[in-house]
């Protein structure tokens, strides 16, 4: 079943633009009901609204997590927290969250999976002057990956469990096997994860890690440039540890309960934006899968199994045809004449994916699958580039509603910009109604700005799929300064929204000197993770309450 916009009168669209032309005379040509609706999101900012359970909030550049009424938070973990009696830490930069239940009967008790994205300099290993000392390198190496945390629900709220001897951390350092049909770069086995965007949970349990911009920290080489000097790196952790950028960039399982992971090649190496999970009509599993940089492409993958991800097909998409093209080595002679064997293919999939006919986006970021439809939703953060600064989110269509065909349908679902009251979206997810929540993410220089001063903060919007708001964006949470905020993940309770404060702060260029003072509102800046509860979640997301 299609979910289309609700019918908007002329009346209504003039009641809604008029004020904004000359005389209310004048009208602008070219504007949809999609532009009408988006419109409206704009004005319904900061007003309350018969028929919603809380008033948007306007755009702001405060220093806080500022939630609309009927919205709390509470604050999980901070960067820096102990979390076990190794001495083992939070990581910095937590992005993508995801809960899974220790026991399927009980949905208040689980481990939440967090990936840890990046590092700020001098915030984490206080390297102000960008000396990159072994040192410093080592410190930041400890920070990223991710942490596994066991979390539950007590007195109506969400808390962490400290010194659980579950919680765990996955770093820089950790090894892991590659799943692959023969050796990379001389080994099966990758050391560590890093730039941990975004990801997913397998039917069977598991989370999977999206390992997104790799080439920061150990560079990136092309197809026939392994003996080549790799490309620039912002971090110069090649600078000590020289490892081949070819081990990373690849989906990342890591096993719950015991921490073990590994890198399933299987689903292509690039900018991984994450890893979003379903089957098709006959069992198999599908992850949907962005690389989140400029022009770059939206990719499928289906396995043979419907209980594993080692081997299937990674499709990338054709827009333009509405199709899944097969990035299979023997099904194109481009790719027999450029690439050595399928995981050549694979390890240097972008190139494949531009050869075989990829369509380019604006960086394909998260990817949702709604209940209930099964239509596909994509964020397009946006492309400078190209003269589209402010994104969109688009949707697919499946042909026969199977997410094992070769064919789709696309179409703009909502286009950012300052009719819409956002811009570059980012992540998303469903709730148990089937309404969209959405973050964005404009980035630390380009926030306040003069293209994107309207939007303030980053925030975190809702978006009703049905219903006389349909297809509006009405603003929930706006982030600290520099901050994202990132992961939305619903408790499986349904009680709260998981939710990441990513880099607040990130601006900071010397000790003492921060942009952002979250969480406590004094001293250095830290990531933390917070719940977002209270009764207007409630009302729009039918959970238990908090």
């Amino acid at each position: 079943m299609d979910i289309s916009r609700p019918e908007i009168s002329r009346r209504e669209f003039l009641k809604f633009f008029g004020a904004a032309t000359a005389g209310g005379s004048a009208l602008v040509l070219g504007f949809s009901t999609s532009s009408a609706l988006s419109a409206c999101s704009t004005l319904l900012a900061g007003k309350a609204v018969g028929g919603l359970p809380f008033t948007p909030l306007a755009p702001t550049r405060a220093d806080q997590l500022t939630l609309a009424q009927g919205f709390e938070a509470q604050r999980l973990i901070e960067y820096g927290t102990a979390i076990n009696d190794q001495g083992e830490r939070f990581g910095y930069d937590n992005d993508f969250l995801a809960f899974v239940p220790l026991d399927p009967r009980d949905p208040t008790d689980g481990l939440l999976w967090v990936n840890h994205e990046s590092v700020h300099r001098g915030l984490v290993s206080a390297d102000w002057t960008n000396s990159r000392e072994r040192r410093f390198i080592e410190q930041e190496m400890k920070a990223v990956g991710g942490s596994i945390l066991r979390v539950r629900r007590e007195n109506g709220g969400w808390r962490f469990v400290p010194g659980d001897p579950l919680n765990r951390r996955l770093d820089a350092h950790t090894p892991m096997a590659l799943v692959a049909p023969r050796a990379i770069e001389g080994s099966h086995t990758a050391i560590g994860t890093l730039a941990n965007c975004c990801g997913g949970v397998t039917p069977w349990g598991t989370f999977l890690s999206a390992e997104e911009n790799y080439g920061n920290f150990y560079g990136e080489r092309l197809q026939g440039e392994r003996t080549r000097r790799r490309s620039r790196t912002d971090f110069a952790w090649d600078r000590y540890y020289p490892r081949p950028p070819e081990h990373y960039g690849w989906i990342v399982e890591i096993e719950p309960r015991s921490g073990r992971a590994r890198k399933l090649t299987a689903l292509g190496r690039f900018a991984h934006e994450g890893a979003t999970i379903t089957r098709t009509v006959d069992g198999r599993v599908v992850a949907y899968m962005g690389d989140d940089s400029d022009d770059r492409c939206l990719y499928k993958f289906v396995s043979e199994s419907p209980d594993s991800l080692e081997h299937g097909i990674l499709y990338v998409a054709d827009l333009g045809a509405g199709r899944w093209i097969p990035l299979v080595r023997e099904r194109h002679p481009v790719l027999q004449k450029t690439f050595g064997d399928q995981l050549d293919v694979l390890i240097y999939a972008r190139e494949a994916a531009k050869l075989v006919g990829g369509s380019p986006l604006d960086r394909p970021e998260d990817i949702e699958v709604q209940p209930g439809t099964g239509h596909v939703f994509v964020a397009l953060t946006g492309n400078k580039s190209q003269g589209r600064p402010y994104g969109q989110i688009l949707k697919l269509i499946e042909t026969g509603d199977d997410p094992g065909a070769d064919s789709f349908t696309s179409s703009t679902w909502s286009a950012g910009g300052p009719d819409s009251g956002f811009a570059c979206p980012d992540n998303l997810a469903f709730d148990a109604r089937g309404n969209l929540w959405f973050t964005c993410d404009v980035s630390g220089k380009d926030i306040g700005q003069p293209r994107y001063a309207a939007f303030g903060n980053n925030g975190l919007y809702y978006m009703p799929m049905r219903g006389p708001f349909a297809g509006q964006s009405l603003r929930v949470a706006s982030a600290p300064i520099d901050a994202e905020l990132t992961g939305p993940c619903f408790s499986p309770d349904g009680s709260a929204l998981f939710l990441s404060v990513q880099h607040p702060g990130e601006g900071s260029d010397s000790p003492g000197h921060y942009t952002s003072h979250w969480p406590t509102g004094q001293g250095a800046p830290r990531p933390g993770v917070v719940a977002i509860a209270g009764p207007a979640f409630t009302a729009l997301a039918g959970g238990a309450g908090a």
